[in-house]
C-alpha cells in the first residue's frame, strides 16, 4: 500500500454534514500524492522525437495512481509530450483513453506545444467501469463504500488522484519537466479530476475544468433513489411523451439513449436499498449525496484557492444536468470565472438531438488557448466577470440588461441571451430549453446594455450575457453569471 502521512482534507461543507453521520468526505494525503518512488512506472514507449518538425518529443509510460484498498493497485497510462530539447516549466494536464497506446494532442494543446513550448501531459481516464480490473474495480469501489463510509471510494477522488499522479510522474522526468506552473483541464469526469487536483495540490496553479460539476451533484443524488420525487414523476413523463413523439423540442429518438445514460450513470453509483442493506442511515445517505463529490466541489473551497492563486475558470452548459446549480452559482457567486454557454449540452449520442455540446465548440477550444496565454506568459488579460444589472418592466414585457466590465475591459462582440419558464434542474426537459438572443450596444467605457421583448409575460426569466474579448491573437469568450427572476 502507498505511504500514508498526515491527511490534508478538503471538505468544508461535508464536515460540518458529516458530525450528524460516519460518512467520511474523500481526503488526499499530499506525501502519498507526491511520492514517486510508489509509482511502479513502466516504460511502454521511452522518448522519442514526435511530429513532422521534430520539434516535440513524446514518452509512454504506465503508473500505479494508488492502491485504493488493500491489495487492489489502479494503474494508468501517461503520454508525455514536450519540445524537443530542454526543460519546460509550463505544463497542460489533461486526458485520454485508457489503452496503452501514445496520446497525440491537437486544438489549443498542439498549438501550446509545438508554438510555445508548453509541456503537455495526459493520463488515461475513463468511467470505472472501463478501468482495471474491468467489471470488478467499479464493484469493488462501492462495497468498500458501503463497507466504510468513506468517500475515498469513490469516482471524483479516484480521477482527481489520477490527476495529481500523473503530475508526479512527470515532475520526475527531471531533465523534460520541471516545477513551474501548471493548468490542468478536462471535460466531464477529466473536469471533475482538474477541479479536484486544482483544489488538493498547489503544484498546480490553474485550472479549466469543462461541463464539470461546480456547485451542486452531477446528474442527481450520489444514492440512486433519493432524487426527489417530483423530479423522477417529470422524468418519467417526459420519457413517455418522447415515446409518443410529443416533446417539441426532442426527437423521439432521443428515448433509448437517455434511458442509457441514465443506467450508466447509476452503475457507477449506490442504492438507497444497498445502503440500507449495509446499515446506513438515512442521514447518512444524504451526508454521502454530498460528501462523494466534495473533492472537486470548487465553491467550497473557493476563499482558501484564490489566496493561494489559484486561476479558475470554468466552461459550461447552460442546458446540462451534470453541471446543474448555475442559478445558485450566479446568487451566490456573480463573480465566478465562466463562461456559459446558451442551450450548451454536456456531450450526448447524435440520436438525442443535443447539437450544441459544449466540449466540442471551437470557442470552447480557444478559451483553453486564451487561458493559457493569459496564464503561462501573460500574453493577454484575463477578462473579470462583468457585473449586471436588469430591470423588468410587466407592461411592455422587457427585460433591460446593462453589463460593466470593472477592469475596463472592452470586449468586441457582446449579446444577452434569455429562456423563460425554464424547467427544473436534473429534468431531461430542462437540456431541451430553448434560449433566445439579440446583440448588446455600448453604451460608455467597458458597458454595455441590451433589451429583450418577450411576446406573452413569462411565469420565470433566466438570462445571461456573452462576451467575446479578443487580444494578442486570441480570443477569450466569457459570459456573465447565469441570473434568474420569477415574474410576478
Amino acid at each position: 500500500m502507498l505511504k500514508t502521512a498526515r491527511h490534508v482534507s478538503f471538505c468544508l461543507l461535508a464536515v460540518a454534514l458529516a458530525a450528524l453521520a460516519e460518512v467520511k468526505p474523500g481526503r488526499y494525503t499530499l506525501a502519498e500524492v507526491r511520492d514517486a518512488a510508489t509509482l511502479e512506472t513502466r516504460v511502454i514507449e521511452d522518448w522519442q522525437p514526435w511530429g513532422a518538425d521534430a520539434k516535440a518529443r513524446r514518452k509512454l509510460v504506465e503508473i500505479t495512481v494508488c492502491e485504493w484498498w488493500p491489495g487492489q493497485k489502479v494503474r494508468l497510462p501517461v503520454t508525455f509530450l514536450a519540445p524537443a530539447t530542454g526543460p519546460t516549466r509550463n505544463i497542460v494536464l489533461g486526458n485520454t483513453g485508457v489503452q496503452l497506446k501514445p496520446a497525440a494532442p491537437t486544438g489549443a494543446m498542439l498549438r501550446l506545444l509545438r508554438d510555445h513550448g508548453v509541456g503537455i501531459v495526459l493520463i488515461g481516464m475513463t468511467s470505472i467501469d472501463l478501468m482495471e480490473p474491468v467489471g470488478r474495480l467499479d464493484v469493488g469501489m462501492k462495497e468498500h463504500f458501503l463497507k466504510t463510509k468513506d468517500a475515498r471510494h469513490t469516482p471524483a477522488w479516484i480521477w482527481g488522484m489520477s490527476d495529481m499522479r500523473a503530475l508526479t510522474a512527470a515532475l520526475a522526468e527531471k531533465n523534460v519537466f520541471q516545477p513551474g506552473k501548471v493548468l490542468a483541464t478536462g471535460g466531464s469526469k477529466r473536469g471533475v479530476g482538474a477541479a479536484a487536483a486544482g483544489i488538493a495540490d498547489d503544484r498546480f496553479t490553474a485550472i479549466l475544468p469543462v461541463v464539470a460539476p461546480i456547485i451542486d451533484s452531477p446528474g442527481g443524488p450520489y444514492v440512486e433513489g433519493m432524487m426527489p420525487a417530483e423530479i423522477t414523476r417529470a422524468n418519467e413523463q417526459f420519457l413517455a411523451d418522447l415515446l409518443a413523439d410529443k416533446v417539441p423540442n426532442a426527437p423521439a429518438s432521443a428515448r433509448a439513449p437517455l434511458i442509457s445514460r441514465q443506467k450508466a450513470r447509476a452503475d457507477e453509483r449506490i442504492t438507497v436499498r444497498e445502503a440500507r442493506d449495509a446499515g446506513w442511515s438515512e442521514a447518512e445517505m444524504k451526508v454521502a449525496c454530498t460528501a462523494a463529490w466534495e473533492v472537486c466541489r470548487t465553491t467550497s473551497f473557493l476563499p482558501a484557492l484564490r489566496r493561494r492563486g489559484l486561476e479558475i475558470f470554468y466552461n459550461q452548459g447552460s442546458n446540462d444536468n451534470v453541471s446543474p446549480g448555475l442559478r445558485e452559482l450566479g446568487r451566490r457567486f456573480p463573480d465566478f470565472p465562466i463562461y456559459v454557454v446558451p442551450g450548451g449540452h454536456h456531450g450526448a449520442a447524435k440520436e438525442t438531438g443535443m447539437k450544441k455540446q459544449v466540449g466540442s465548440l471551437p470557442e470552447v477550444d480557444e478559451n483553453l488557448f486564451a487561458f493559457a496565454q493569459h496564464h503561462f506568459f501573460n500574453a493577454r488579460p484575463l477578462v473579470a466577470p462583468p457585473k449586471v444589472t436588469s430591470r423588468w418592466d410587466a407592461a411592455t414585457r422587457r427585460l433591460q440588461v446593462t453589463v460593466r466590465f470593472p477592469d475596463g475591459a472592452e470586449p468586441q462582440q457582446n449579446a444577452l441571451w434569455w429562456a423563460v419558464n425554464r424547467h427544473p434542474d436534473y429534468t431531461l426537459a430542462m437540456e431541451y430549453d430553448a434560449w433566445e438572443s439579440v446583440p448588446m450596444r455600448r453604451i460608455d467605457a467597458a458597458a454595455f446594455s441590451g433589451e429583450a421583448t418577450l411576446s406573452a409575460k413569462p411565469r420565470t426569466l433566466d438570462f445571461l450575457t456573452v462576451h467575446q474579448h479578443a487580444a494578442n491573437g486570441s480570443t477569450l469568450t466569457l459570459s456573465s453569471p447565469l441570473l434568474y427572476l420569477e415574474v410576478r
